[in-house]
C-alpha cells in the first residue's frame, strides 16, 4: 500500500516572508517583481516522492481530475490519497471519477475540516518557500519559475524532507485517532438530530 498526502499552493514574484525581525527604524527589502503566480497542485509521500506539477492558470476540478486520473494509471498497488476538503476537491466531477479510480486501486480519503496539519504536503510548502527558494529567484518570473520547478524536480536527490519512522508512527497515530474521534462525533450529532 502507498499513502500520499495532496495539497496546492502557490508562489509569486512579491515574495515569501513568514515573519522577520529587524531593529527599529531599519528598513529591510527584498528585490522582488509584480504580479506573477505559480500554482502548484502535489502529492508526497513519507518518503519525500512527489508527484505534481505548475501551472500559471487556476487550478479546476478538471485538471486535478486530470492529474489524479494521469496518476492512477500508473500505480502497481493500492494506493491512497489524503486530501483537505476545499471545493474542487470535493466536487460533483471529482465524486463521479471515484468510482474509476477506486477500480484502478486508487482511493480518496479527506480529512476533517480545519486539520491541515494532518498533511505532511504542508511541510513541502514550508520548506520550498522558506528555505529552498531564495530571495534572488524572486527576482524575475522566469527565475522563480525555474526555481520552483527545480526544487520539486529535486526533491529526493537535491532535497530530501526527513519523515523519520518515529515520526511517521506518531503522525499517523494522531491522523487515526482525530479522524476516529471526528467521525464518533459527527455520528452522534446526526443521532442527536434524528431522534
Amino acid at each position: 500500500m502507498d499513502l500520499y498526502f495532496g495539497d496546492g499552493s502557490f508562489t509569486c514574484t512579491e515574495g515569501y516572508v513568514p515573519y522577520g525581525w529587524q531593529f527599529p527604524g531599519e528598513n529591510i527589502t527584498i528585490p522582488s517583481a509584480c504580479g506573477a503566480r505559480l500554482n502548484i497542485r502535489g502529492m508526497i509521500d513519507y518518503n519525500s516522492r512527489y508527484h505534481g506539477f505548475c501551472s500559471t492558470e487556476s487550478m479546476t476540478s478538471e485538471r486535478i481530475e486530470d492529474f489524479i486520473g494521469r496518476f492512477s494509471l500508473t500505480i502497481r498497488k493500492n494506493t491512497f490519497i489524503v486530501l483537505d476538503n476545499t471545493k474542487v476537491h470535493r466536487s460533483k466531477y471529482m465524486k463521479e471519477m471515484r468510482k474509476i479510480w477506486e477500480k484502478r486501486g486508487l482511493y480518496l480519503f479527506f480529512l476533517p475540516p480545519y486539520s491541515p496539519h494532518f498533511n505532511i504536503a504542508e511541510t513541502l510548502w514550508r520548506m520550498l518557500k522558506g528555505q529552498w527558494i531564495q530571495p534572488a529567484d524572486y527576482v524575475s518570473t522566469d527565475n522563480l519559475f525555474y526555481a520552483v520547478n527545480r526544487d520539486l524536480a529535486g526533491l529526493v536527490t537535491s532535497h530530501f524532507i526527513n519523515f523519520s519512522k518515529r515520526a511517521r508512527y506518531v503522525h499517523l497515530f494522531f491522523l487515526i485517532t482525530y479522524i476516529i474521534i471526528y467521525y464518533i462525533i459527527v455520528r452522534w450529532y446526526m443521532i442527536m438530530i434524528y431522534t
